[in-house]
């Protein structure tokens, strides 16, 4: 079924989506890429670090970030390439076009938020870490988005976007561990990667996906089956997809 055929006529709930960037949005992880090119091999040991729990993701990233070096038109030219799901932006205006709220959510870096959503031209409200340009080749992360009682120590806890209007539904799109607390909060995940197995392991109620080409579609599905008297019911479970 292609995008531009749904029927979204039938749509009667209100929903509020709460989107990860990095490798759900982007096709990569893009702080990753970064790091890859530009940092000092020391990075995947704080990686390591992250992964067993040693540490959680604000320093992890602090001082990841302070290994970087790269002059302002080197990053600008890396996060010019940065590339997203090609069908995200049919993603985007089906929600808009039935009313639905699009927040993208990242614990990576604003940068390549902003950049990536300008340059396809998504006026959507974002909330990332802060990377700030030192001068010459250095860089630093600062967390506007951070609480102090983050249990996984997030730079960007997502769990601060979790409250919307009144009967609005909760709907969490992501691929990874900073979307594990957020997922546990909404009324349906749509999942892959790590957190399609955290909804397995947690009995959370979810759809898988691939692509948001995949991903519109089973939105679109689910959204024509409730109806605003059925807020309080449970979405079926497919983690086999």
């Amino acid at each position: 079924m292609s995008t531009g055929s749904i029927n979204v006529s039938r749509v009667r709930v209100k929903c509020r989506l709460l989107v990860d960037f990095d490798g759900t949005i982007a096709s990569v992880d893009t702080t990753d890429h970064l790091l890859e090119r530009f940092a000092a091999p020391a990075w995947r040991e704080i990686e390591e670090d992250w992964k067993a729990g040693r540490i959680g993701s604000r320093e992890c990233m602090v001082r990841q970030i302070d290994l970087v070096r790269a002059s302002r038109a080197e990053m600008d030219e890396f996060v010019a390439g940065i590339e997203i799901d090609a069908e995200f932006p049919a993603f985007a205006k089906l929600c808009a076009r039935s009313g639905h709220s699009i927040t993208v959510l990242s614990d990576g870096l604003d940068r390549m938020v902003e950049v990536a959503l300008r340059r396809h031209g998504l006026d959507l409200p974002y909330y990332a870490n802060h990377l700030e340009w030192r001068g010459d080749d250095r860089w630093r992360l600062a967390f506007p988005h951070a609480r102090s009682d983050c249990q996984a120590l997030s730079g960007n806890c997502k769990c601060n976007f979790t409250a919307g209007a009144p009967r609005e539904l909760s709907i969490v799109v992501g691929d990874g561990r900073s979307d594990f607390c957020v997922a546990g909060r909404a009324d349906l995940v749509l999942a892959k990667g790590a957190l399609l197995d955290h909804c397995i392991k947690a009995d959370l109620p979810h759809f898988a996906f691939a692509d948001f080409g995949e991903a519109t579609e089973i939105l679109a599905g689910w959204l024509e089956r409730r109806t605003v008297t059925d807020l309080g019911g449970e979405p079926e479970q497919r983690a086999e997809d």
